[in-house]
């Protein structure tokens, strides 16, 4: 008996001193985020005024705001996810419901997670090399099709896993009912997992929001309106890197104005992101 309530003992110490490492870890990471949100509003606000939404990019010196950079920024957004979430559903679909066997499967798992990992610099240097440089200019296009490749892998995850999730019990039953395989896929599993997979697109446009790297590659940037995705295109985190490199005092502020932009749009849709993942594995 005494060696049981020593045990009981021991086990709640080595509990209590686990449970401690990881509130004092949790409030080690809360701290630096809270300190880098703080941070943007106390330079960010006083940036962020009506002509940050109304007026162009300007000159040093000149009154100005991103109107430009913050259009270019969805235009490229929008168009490398409607280029990307359709690929990545298509292949995450596979996956899951016919890569059970063969090679195929275990290759394209291994080559998403490479690309999952793979520096964002490595995908502008590879979108510049095989399309840029091949055009002969930089362009929004290359930009999209830049961004397009880091939401394919995000998409690719989420789809697969959603997809495992659905109770094979759904399929079976719309087999017995003599659907085919296609219909059961379209009309049943993705179906059930839409809320998860609308999850994976989310948390994808949060992590090309605030890309930097692959669009100094591809789209560099234009000071001015540009409706033209053939044609070099403005994009916020591109104006952030170059009005904070700057030594002008206006173009800082502008930079903290487009970085608090960033940060709160990415924050946002991780938060939406999360509480319908919650939704989805409530339901499950």
């Amino acid at each position: 008996m005494p060696d049981m309530l020593a045990l009981y003992a021991r086990r709640r110490m080595i509990n209590s001193i686990a449970l401690g490492i990881s509130v004092l870890t949790m409030l080690f990471g809360l701290f630096w985020l809270c300190w880098i949100l703080l941070t943007l509003l106390q330079y960010g606000l006083t940036g962020l005024t009506s002509a940050v939404f109304t007026q162009m990019t300007p000159p040093p010196g000149s009154s100005g705001g991103l109107l430009n950079a913050i259009a270019g920024s969805l235009v490229m957004t929008l168009v490398g996810t409607l280029i990307g979430t359709p690929i990545g559903i298509l292949a995450g679909t596979y996956l899951a419901e016919f890569g059970q066997r063969g090679w195929l499967a275990p290759v394209t798992r291994f080559i998403n997670d490479v690309l999952l990992s793979a520096p964002s610099i490595v995908i502008g240097m590879f979108v510049y090399a095989v399309y840029v440089v091949k055009i002969g200019h930089f362009s929004g296009w290359a930009g999209a099709l830049a961004l397009s490749i880091l939401v394919i892998p995000v998409v690719i995850r989420t789809t697969e896993n959603m997809l495992r999730l659905v109770p094979n019990t759904l399929r079976e039953a719309a087999a017995a009912l003599g659907a085919p395989q296609w219909k059961v896929i379209s009309f049943v599993t993705l179906r059930a997992s839409r809320a998860g997979i609308l999850t994976g697109v989310l948390l994808a446009v949060a992590r090309i929001s605030g890309e930097t790297a692959p669009l100094l590659f591809t789209a560099l940037n234009n000071q001015f309106w540009s409706n033209d995705m053939n044609q070099p295109m403005a994009n916020l985190p591109v104006v952030i890197f170059q009005f904070a490199m700057s030594p002008y005092d206006d173009w800082h502020n502008l930079a903290w104005a487009g970085a608090l932009l960033i940060t709160f749009s990415v924050l946002s849709l991780n938060i939406v992101a999360r509480v319908m993942f919650r939704q989805q594995a409530t339901t499950h």
